[in-house]
């Protein structure tokens, strides 16, 4: 059942948008996705949450595996599916912060292993200086700098390679183009 968590093999790039809810990483993620015709994993843990919350449910520690297995499923799906390129809105060490954040450090032992497991080649970490926007889902507006520090601190504990996004949508998509473009001129000399 665990190894439902596990990244399938792929040579693609695989980018991940990464950081706190309200900074804008689907809109940029979707975006990208447009910008150089590919696919974009999207955020399985709101879909989820938006189906939990039409019911009057909200999401508890039983639902962390859940979401990590749909999040998983979608990506290795669509990895099949591109040929150079990956944008993943979210991971699962995204899935890792949020899951021990919410639930007093508990975060499921397969998560665990598989978000220090599975790879990326790089991620965007998304800056709170966006204005906030309220859903149904989000929940934390006076809680962003502590968890901007959490996300950006898992990145550094777990040694992932990022780059730091700020600003309005269309300097955060200038910088990520920027960056992806040098990631398939290194990768396939385009």
């Amino acid at each position: 059942m665990e190894e439902k968590l596990k990244q399938q093999s792929r040579n693609i790039i695989k980018v991940v948008l990464f950081g706190p809810e309200s900074t804008g990483k689907s809109t940029l993620a979707e975006g990208l996705a447009s910008h150089y015709q590919t696919k974009w994993v999207q955020e399985y843990s709101r879909i989820y949450a938006e189906e939990k919350w039409q019911l009057g449910e909200t999401l508890s520690e039983k639902d962390v595996l859940p979401i990590a297995f749909g999040q998983m499923k979608e990506e290795n799906k669509l990895s099949k599916q591109v040929e150079r390129l990956l944008i993943c809105d979210t991971d699962l060490l995204e899935t890792k912060v949020y899951s021990e954040w919410y639930y007093s450090g508990f975060c499921p032992d397969p998560v665990q292993k598989f978000a220090l497991e599975n790879t990326y080649d790089l991620y965007f970490l998304t800056y709170i200086d966006l204005p906030w926007v309220a859903d149904n889902i989000r929940d934390k507006p006076n809680e962003r700098e502590e968890m901007f520090q959490t996300f950006q601190q898992a990145l550094i504990n777990h040694k992932r390679p990022f780059v730091l996004l700020k600003g309005d949508q269309a300097t955060r998509f200038n910088e990520a183009v920027k960056q992806i473009d040098k990631l398939l001129s290194k990768t396939y000399g385009i």
